[in-house]
């Protein structure tokens, strides 16, 4: 559940430390939502766990009942994975006989029933209610019922379409995927640090897993959303469907989410808006009908409106806010690390009006003054085993990068954890990528004329 501020504002780059202790008192999304009378409720993952959310999942401040965590999470990393010698393992690939796993449930499942729960309890309440419900896959492991690799059959399975590490890419860019690489599985096959390659035939394993944990994921949000259909909560609840992260595939010769580049970065962010994505429904019609991806005829669906503007997780607060009615905290000044609540993204809402975004110009703006920013630490110049999760002490580099419709631009600089400052003139290195040629972005053309042109053209 993130708040509602940039890594530089809130000073936090790694999950050892609570925000509340290390940064500053910092209101989140379900606390605002609690304190303008709302019943917050979490189900699942949705605050970091640890020392980063106070072992708590930042209670009370964020909800107002104690947050739920299925009974059988506590399984994930442990050896409940067959693999071929028969014997239990602790792999990155886990597809499972649910009735053979401890408790004889996925955490997934113990979730949806238990926001299914929670849903039955808030229709007979008057208090609007904010339920935030955290699933865990498809991140690692690959815990899944097994059945969901019939719909991604093996020899249909292709590679990354830039399987290789690009010529151009600075070392400081890449991630070395150390967390994959701890699994028992990965282990075996005695991989080279840190570039790899995994063997082919492994590589098609873990997308095959990756898209079938992905297919288990989308059932789970079908039985979810179908039971606030049967509940007749549909026409008077707003749903965002949003993950926190990307996840590299094999593009550039990485796996797993730890870099700047879209893959990692760009995540879905899906809205229902009651009467403004959908007419409202009328009496006996379903929003959400559940569809079984095991239909041999699957029921089509009419898809909703797609925006190609490019838009920040940061707006989240300011659009759920505005589209409940709230008030929308002011923009934040600049310091604002001892400002307690405030806002750095724009609201959404906008996109929710009943006008055709595609023939107003005034309400969709120019997309070229639209940019999306991140950033990602680093120990060092190459790749080493800490490269992925640096703790705070240990970042000497912070990649900065920004992506518009036209370019994505990463400029890698000095840092120092002590003071939480960038030294810009500190160039360690860059890269740059145009979309329209370069959509993967395997070019680097940081370090060529048409780079250097754009990269002028953006300096004070």
């Amino acid at each position: 559940m993130p708040l509602p501020r940039r890594p530089d504002t809130t000073r936090l780059y790694d999950f050892n430390s609570y925000w509340r202790v290390h940064a500053g008192n910092f209101s989140t999304i379900p606390q605002y939502f609690k304190e303008n009378g709302y019943v917050t409720m979490s189900v699942g993952k949705v605050f970091h766990p640890g020392i980063s959310s106070n072992y708590s999942d930042d209670s009370p401040f964020s909800w107002s009942v104690p947050p739920y965590h299925p009974s059988s999470e506590k399984y994930e990393n442990t050896k409940t994975c067959r693999g071929p010698d028969g014997e239990l393992h602790a792999n990155l690939l886990c597809p499972v006989d649910v009735a053979d796993v401890p408790e004889g449930t996925l955490p997934d499942k113990q979730s949806t029933k238990q926001a299914i729960r929670l849903l039955e309890k808030m229709k007979t309440s008057a208090r609007p209610f904010f339920l935030a419900v955290g699933y865990h896959k498809p991140h690692i492991p690959f815990r899944y019922p097994k059945e969901f690799q019939k719909l991604y059959p093996l020899e249909n399975i292709t590679l990354a379409p830039d399987p290789q590490v690009p010529a151009g890419l600075p070392p400081v860019a890449y991630n070395p995927w150390m967390d994959i690489r701890r699994r028992e599985d990965v282990q075996a096959l005695n991989l080279s640090v840190p570039y790899g390659p995994i063997p082919v035939d492994f590589q098609r394993k873990i997308r095959q897993s990756y898209f079938a944990s992905v297919s288990y994921l989308d059932t789970q949000v079908g039985h979810l959303l179908s039971a606030l259909d049967d509940l007749q909560l549909a026409n008077s609840t707003i749903i965002v469907f949003v993950s926190d992260h990307g996840w590299a595939l094999g593009e550039h010769g990485e796996w797993a989410k730890y870099s700047n580049f879209d893959v990692a970065t760009r995540v879905p962010l899906m809205f229902y808006v009651p009467g403004r994505t959908a007419l409202l429904p009328e009496a006996g019609e379903k929003l959400f009908p559940y569809i079984d991806p095991f239909d041999s005829i699957p029921e089509l669906m009419e898809p909703g409106r797609q925006v190609m503007d490019l838009v920040e997780l940061l707006s989240l607060f300011p659009t759920l806010a505005g589209l409940a009615g709230l008030h929308v905290p002011p923009r934040c000044p600049v310091p604002s690390f001892r400002v307690a609540q405030c806002r750095e993204g724009q609201s959404l809402v906008k996109y929710f009006r009943f006008q055709d975004l595609d023939k107003d110009r005034y309400l969709r703006g120019n997309p070229r003054e639209s940019i999306a920013y991140s950033q990602y630490p680093r120990p060092a110049d190459s790749p080493q085993w800490n490269s992925d999760k640096p703790s705070l002490k240990d970042i000497k580099v912070m990649g900065y990068s920004i992506r518009t419709i036209d370019y994505r631009y990463t400029v890698w600089v000095g840092f120092n954890p002590h003071e939480f400052l960038a030294n810009f003139s500190d160039v360690h290195a860059g890269e740059l990528y145009f979309v329209d040629s370069d959509p993967l972005q395997d070019h680097n053309m940081y370090n060529e004329s048409r780079g250097r042109d754009l990269l002028q053209s953006l300096m004070p």
